[in-house]
């Protein structure tokens, strides 16, 4: 009998703290050969079950992926203490700054790179929302990533969001961008302005990597996510082929 997909937490230091991610592995291939790895960065809602869905979609189209939990610190879940949606966002951003984060995924990749069940020589990132902001970050800050895909995320973080109290930019720093990205926005997202998109796809460019920023029409804001009030299947569906075929080609 063919063996199935196994999924499960794991924990792993990160710096001087023990943190947590929820893995999932896809049946070893013929041969042997261990599988390439995705590390996943969640969006401000943290690992919901919706993500961890996702996380083993992903094992189901051949990789290893582990979502790394970036609110570990503070029981898993972002802050709840707040009064409006807004304030709850900031503080969400604010408990998974970059300053944490992006030492946090690189975490979750040392503890990927050692297994003997997994490739972590061939990695990637895929993040959502928060996460496509870090996705971002990450992949201008290392040499580790074959590839980086963003799903809606903040090209400009506004200054309640950053830690600095000023608006924190990822196009400032996407021309620095170590590894082919494939970005994708709602052509209707109520958070993202379109003139953002457009200047990230610009400074993308200048990086000198293949980079690839998809627009669709009528997608809002967690266009992907089936929970959401914002879902669109169709762009929900065109995003997965690409986003697979993306990570199939790169790694």
């Amino acid at each position: 009998m063919q063996k199935t997909r196994e999924a499960r937490w794991v924990t792993f230091p990160s710096g001087p703290d023990e943190i947590r991610g929820y893995l999932a592995l896809p049946p070893r291939r013929g041969g042997g050969v261990p599988p390439p790895v995705v590390i996943m960065a969640h969006e401000n809602l943290g690992v919901t079950a919706h993500r961890e869905r996702v996380t083993e979609r992903i094992a189901d189209e051949g990789f290893a992926c582990l979502t790394v939990d970036l609110y570990s610190r503070i029981g898993g879940r972002p802050p709840q203490d707040y009064t409006t949606p807004e304030e709850r966002r900031a503080l969400a951003f604010l408990a998974a700054r970059d300053e944490q984060a992006l030492p946090d995924l690189e975490a979750g990749l040392d503890h990927l790179a050692g297994r003997d069940d997994v490739d972590a020589s061939r990695a990637a990132v895929l993040g959502f929302c928060l996460g496509g902001g870090l996705a971002l970050a990450w992949a201008a800050t290392t040499d580790r990533l074959a590839c980086a895909v963003p799903l809606y995320g903040l090209p400009e973080l506004p200054p309640s969001y950053s830690p600095t109290g000023r608006v924190r930019s990822r196009i400032a720093i996407a021309g620095d961008v170590r590894c082919p990205v494939q970005a994708h926005f709602g052509g209707a997202d109520e958070v993202i302005p379109l003139d953002q998109v457009a200047r990230l796809g610009t400074a993308l460019k200048e990086s000198g990597q293949e980079t690839e920023v998809h627009v669709y029409e009528d997608a809002g804001h967690a266009y992907h996510d089936d929970t959401h009030p914002n879902h669109h299947p169709e762009a929900a569906r065109l995003t997965w082929e690409r986003t697979v075929a993306f990570l199939e080609k790169h790694l």
